[in-house]
């Protein structure tokens, strides 16, 4: 049975899926949920992009990020803007040829506030996946907002999501984080595919030493807790972090960044 809220607002007795245009073919649709902010969650969603576009498949990123979008910074997007065809928005490709939609591409300004109530989110939502043609794609990686809050219930309910892949840091409310986020899984009926820690430590320049600057990881702890698998431990890594502002992580990320994660993306496709 479903929580009270979710219950309230369609949940699970009251599914409202929004419609897949003809011009769009999604295959699979995988969400990256942090349940805090300020942990690397669209760093790992990149990332996760690009190495599956290094694979070969044909990926897009839907940015449900709406009032904190990150994502066309980060690949080199910026002052960019969507344009139309038809009643349809076309999403901007990266060098790599990821499509992305984000409301950053909407905007006049990417530097404009997006002042707006939690119904018009929805309605913007929806619009990037119903009235947005993103062609042929293998996987549709959907960059969510921190939290478990309305927007997160919109695209579970709404969207195909086949997959979660949870994102945290090396921090003492880590457990009740992650708690929450599996939670919301579990009631929406998405599995969880695993948990990935960002700034899991920073590796000296000198020794190469990791230093744990937050303290000592309960990544293995939380996962066995809660039968998560580990998708990996990131580093603090200043020059990566460099290349994002730069909008060049497609050409930046590590060979092996995340290969966790891609084998269980590429696990999704298995099993369809």
């Amino acid at each position: 049975m479903g929580c009270e809220h979710a219950n309230e607002a369609g949940g699970k007795t009251a599914p409202q899926e929004f419609e897949e245009n003809a011009l769009s073919e999604v295959k699979h649709v995988i969400a990256v949920l942090s349940g805090k902010g300020g942990v690397g969650k669209s760093l790992v969603c990149g990332g996760i992009a690009t190495q599956l576009t290094r694979a070969g498949y044909k990926v897009g990123i839907l940015d449900a990020d709406i009032t904190g979008p990150s994502i066309p910074k980060m690949f080199g997007l910026s002052g960019r803007h969507a344009h139309a065809l038809g009643k349809l928005l076309l999403p901007e490709v990266t060098e790599s040829g990821i499509h992305v939609m984000s409301s950053n591409l909407v905007l006049q300004n990417e530097t404009d506030p997006v002042l707006w109530r939690g119904p018009v989110i929805a309605g913007a939502i929806r619009q990037f996946w119903s009235e947005t043609s993103w062609g042929p794609l293998d996987y549709l990686l959907v960059d969510m907002p921190p939290g478990t809050s309305d927007v997160a219930l919109t695209v579970f309910q709404s969207l195909p999501v086949e997959g979660i892949v949870i994102v945290t840091s090396p921090q003492d409310l880590v457990s009740m984080i992650v708690a929450k986020a599996v939670n919301m899984a579990q009631k929406m009926d998405v599995p969880v595919l695993g948990v990935v820690e960002n700034m899991s430590y920073i590796e000296c320049p000198d020794c190469g030493k990791k230093i744990e600057v937050f303290g000592k990881s309960k990544l293995d702890e939380v996962a066995a807790q809660y039968s998560l698998d580990v998708l990996g431990r990131l580093p603090i890594d200043p020059a990566l972090a460099a290349a994002c502002d730069a909008g060049k992580i497609e050409e930046s990320l590590p060979a092996e960044f995340l290969s966790q994660a891609l084998a269980a993306c590429e696990a999704v496709e298995a099993r369809a």
